[in-house]
């Protein structure tokens, strides 16, 4: 993978320098085809970015010490409909494919719209899905509202497709930056894909139409899916202008931010030494001399306390920042969208729900070394503490062993703290999303309060496709009553 944005912009002019010369002088800023894979490049690389530190506020990780960070405290209001800018590109891709007749393309587009829409309609509930990006070719501006139900069941029929496409097609895919055109490997991420809206469904499971149970173990018992870190569906960066991990040199890491001191717990209480890898010493460690692995140099701030109360303790040098490697190393870690860690753990839960009968504890500690695995792989100054005789290890602890576990809402709740801690700066919001369907683990929150369970639409909705929306609103929630703790279906 070399220079992957620069390049994809150098072959697009290289390309237009090549056009037939009458044409580019009819229209000389306009490439009106051009191959899929310049389209794929930049579509891989916006999809699988770091999302940031949003996530992490939600989900407990870190705290604001300069005041109060609406994530943290869940006072957050309106998100925005940027994803269907990306999706743009999707349909241009898709368009690209079908008029040089080429499956795997179209294959990922399918994939990349499943990608946006899932992401969608757990941020909204209800959002423009079959009318949606038709201005172009139908002139359709303002799209209906699709029920989130539909949604779920057109984006499990778009990969089921992806799958059958690559299925039959065995040529390298170029421009891909995530499998390097392995079609073999697309498929397994496709397929886990598919695993995990299952799993999200899992409130779901006595509705016949979506037969969320038989059609999670069809696809376990007959599909390729994720099964080695080797097969996991990342992102690489390599240290080249454009091409660099998204938090590098991020100025958003600044005097203010700080470890939860939640988080920060429970790493403590397992004695993982993943914490070594998140999060840096308090100054009052360091500067008493205590060693990386020693679980006491390490402090967070109370996410639920004043912001000033974390700040003072801050100043006082007692709170821990994130690891400066997130910030100072160009290439850090890959960012993850499914990896075998979280694909065993998605395992373990339908195996515990009886979805499938293969071992929960063997599917529990997979993950876990998978883990470890990947964090001795690309934080390699930690890699001591990750190590195969240390998983081995912590998988003994009480508080880990999964062996001690008498009921399935013990089993469910390890699962789900294992699917919580490698999450750091990993997969999004994917872990407040698995909170909110499954209670695990839970969150401090002051007193009264519940987690938001969805983001207001867009004020440019209200705007521009306004019936649609309010119908939309009215339709789920009750008129007027686009809230943010409005409880979506897929929750209900």
């Amino acid at each position: 993978m070399k220079k992957y944005i620069l390049s994809a912009i150098l072959l697009v002019l290289i390309f237009s320098s090549c056009s037939d010369l009458e044409e580019l002088n009819i229209n000389p800023n306009n490439v009106p085809e051009t191959h899929p894979q310049l389209l794929l490049t930049n579509i891989e690389w916006n999809a699988f970015q770091v999302e940031g530190v949003n996530p992490m506020f939600a989900s407990r990780m870190i705290v604001q010490t300069d005041g109060e960070n609406s994530n943290q405290f869940y006072n957050w209001t309106r998100a925005g409909f940027d994803d269907y800018n990306q999706l743009r590109d999707v349909t241009k891709m898709i368009e690209e494919a079908e008029r040089i007749e080429n499956t795997a393309y179209i294959a990922l587009g399918k994939f990349f719209r499943a990608f946006y829409f899932f992401r969608l309609t757990l941020t909204f509930g209800d959002v423009p899905y079959s009318d949606a990006l038709k201005g172009e070719s139908e002139e359709v501006y303002t799209p209906a509202y699709d029920t989130q139900k539909e949604i779920f069941a057109g984006i499990l029929d778009e990969l089921k497709e992806a799958d059958e496409l690559l299925s039959d097609d065995n040529s390298i895919i170029e421009g891909d930056i995530i499998y390097e055109g392995n079609t073999a490997q697309w498929r397994k991420l496709i397929n886990s894909f598919r695993l995990k809206i299952l799993m999200t469904l899992s409130k779901k499971v006595s509705d016949s139409d979506l037969n969320v149970e038989n059609n999670f173990a069809g696809i376990f018992n007959n599909s390729p899916i994720i099964e080695s870190n080797e097969d996991n569906g990342q992102l690489v960066f390599i240290d080249e202008l454009g091409s660099r991990y998204t938090e590098y040199n991020s100025s958003s890491y600044g005097s203010a931010r700080y470890m939860d001191s939640t988080f920060v717990k429970r790493l403590q209480d397992r004695h993982d030494p993943r914490l070594f890898i998140f999060c840096g010493q308090t100054r009052a460690a360091k500067e008493t001399g205590l060693a990386i692995n020693d679980f006491t140099a390490y402090e967070g701030g109370d996410p639920i306390a004043p912001y000033n109360d974390v700040n003072l303790k801050a100043v006082d040098g007692l709170v821990s920042k994130v690891n400066l490697r997130y910030t100072t190393e160009p290439t850090t870690e890959p960012h993850t969208f499914i990896g075998y860690s979280e694909m065993e753990l998605i395992l373990a839960e339908a195996s515990v729900r009886g979805w499938i009968t293969s071992s929960a504890q063997e599917h529990y500690e997979n993950a876990v070394k998978a883990s470890f695995e990947f964090y001795r792989a690309n934080a390699s100054d930690y890699a001591d503490y990750v190590s195969e005789t240390a998983a081995e290890s912590y998988l003994q602890e009480s508080l880990v062993d999964f062996s001690s576990a008498t009921s399935n809402e013990e089993k469910l709740r390890l699962i789900m703290m294992q699917k919580y801690i490698p999450s750091f700066l990993q997969g999004g919001w994917r872990m407040y999303f698995d909170h909110l369907r499954t209670g695990y683990p839970e969150f401090r929150i002051n007193e009264g309060l519940t987690p938001p369970t969805r983001w207001m639409y867009p004020t440019s909705e209200y705007q521009e496709n306004s019936n649609n929306v309010t119908e939309a609103i009215t339709n789920q929630f009750g008129s007027g009553n686009d809230k943010i703790r409005a409880t979506p279906w897929w929750l209900q």
